[in-house]
């Protein structure tokens, strides 16, 4: 177990998860304290049972020896309690899982040494040994301790960091001291997760003093779980964003067409309003129009009133401004004298020549005039008038 991850006092109780991940996430966050105390924060919120159910809180197995007993320890976040007491010459190879509960047979199992069987010694080592801490601490067995380094089995423990510099604990056991501890155990020492050194107060250090070529790597139950509700969880994930995504890109789409018929309704209006500005500056125009120019009533009767009686027309045509008068007359030379005294019309002439009707002994005539502003409207009266 990776002393790192461990620390000590209640760091020893760390879960298999953590365990596993832990030196990994220390790496990742720099220092690693953050993340190990942020893991801890985390969950001390979740149920205690529900730690359990999911895999975070199976804690471990502690077995010291008592004289001629196996002691069996339970070490949870909650603390260390003793299970059972079973006496060594009657334990097989079974016999520990037989004397346990399902729920605690199946977990890891720890040799727990006295703490005389061991030696500490407090180091100050630079920050930069923290990601190879049992190997820094290899070098200094030969001058910590009376042993060398391969008399003993070591391990090395992180108590705090002070600036640069990491305060560390390096706990050595004799191996001929774990030999016969182990040998004691018989075969439930093959089974042996690692080996620990309990302090002054009776807790683990939390170190692993078992050789890593010894150390069994027992499977976590709830790994398949774990990784079935963390699959569940990233596929509710995915689903539920994917579903969000779709949620947005409907909306979006829905606005989208709302802006088209908003924007298309409102082309429409200004098309509309363009057509009707235009048609009133139209009407406006035409309007303008009618009152610069004479009506057809008012160019006759003004004709009517100056033409006179030995005169019949043939045609008279008013068109693009101009006023066309065909007729014969007995004064056909005398007519644009007549049209010239007023009326709704300007620069009246003759056109052609002027010839002579045989039938009627008068002349005929073509009158052309440009139509101009409306001349004021003659009175019965003031026609009469005009004549007399």
């Amino acid at each position: 177990m990776d002393p790192i991850a461990l620390g000590g006092g209640s760091i020893a109780t760390l879960k298999p998860l953590r365990d596993r991940f832990g030196r990994h996430l220390s790496r990742w966050a720099g220092t690693g304290g953050f993340l190990s105390w942020w893991g801890r924060s985390l969950e001390a919120w979740v149920p205690r049972r529900w730690r359990r159910a999911v895999g975070l809180d199976r804690g471990r197995l502690l077995l010291p020896l008592d004289g001629d007993d196996l002691v069996v320890q339970l070490q949870r976040a909650e603390g260390l309690r003793e299970l059972t007491r079973l006496p060594l010459p009657a334990l097989g190879g079974n016999a520990l899982r037989a004397a346990l509960l399902p729920d605690t047979a199946d977990l890891p199992r720890w040799l727990l040494l006295p703490a005389a069987s061991g030696l500490r010694r407090r180091l100050a080592l630079p920050l930069a040994a923290r990601d190879r801490l049992r190997d820094v601490v290899g070098f200094e067995v030969d001058r910590q301790t009376p042993f060398s380094a391969d008399a003993v089995a070591f391990d090395a423990r992180l108590l705090a960091r002070r600036g640069d510099q990491l305060d560390v604990e390096l706990v050595v056991v004799p191996q001929a001291t774990l030999a016969a501890q182990l040998e004691r155990l018989g075969p439930m020492a093959d089974g042996l997760a690692g080996c620990d050194l309990a302090g002054a107060d009776g807790l683990p250090l939390g170190v692993n003093l078992l050789p890593p070529a010894q150390r069994r790597q027992q499977r976590d139950p709830a790994r398949a779980w774990n990784f079935v509700l963390a699959t569940v969880a990233i596929v509710a994930t995915v689903a539920m964003l994917s579903q969000l995504l779709d949620n947005r890109r409907r909306a979006l789409e829905q606005l989208q067409a709302r802006a088209d018929r908003q924007a298309r309704a409102a082309r429409e209006v200004s098309l509309q309003r363009q057509k009707l500005a235009t048609l009133v500056e139209g009407r406006a125009w035409i309007e303008a129009q009618r009152r610069e120019r004479p009506t057809a009533i008012e160019v006759i009767d003004a004709a009517a009133r100056r033409l006179p009686d030995n005169t019949s027309l043939e045609k008279l045509a008013i068109d693009n401004g101009q006023l066309l008068l065909i007729g014969i007359s007995g004064e056909a030379s005398a007519l644009v004298g007549r049209m010239a005294d007023g009326g709704p019309w300007r620069a009246p002439a003759l056109t052609g020549v002027v010839q002579p009707d045989p039938a009627s002994g008068r002349d005929r005539f073509t009158l052309v005039a440009e139509l101009g502003a409306t001349a004021p409207r003659a009175t019965p009266g003031g026609a009469d008038a005009a004549r007399r």
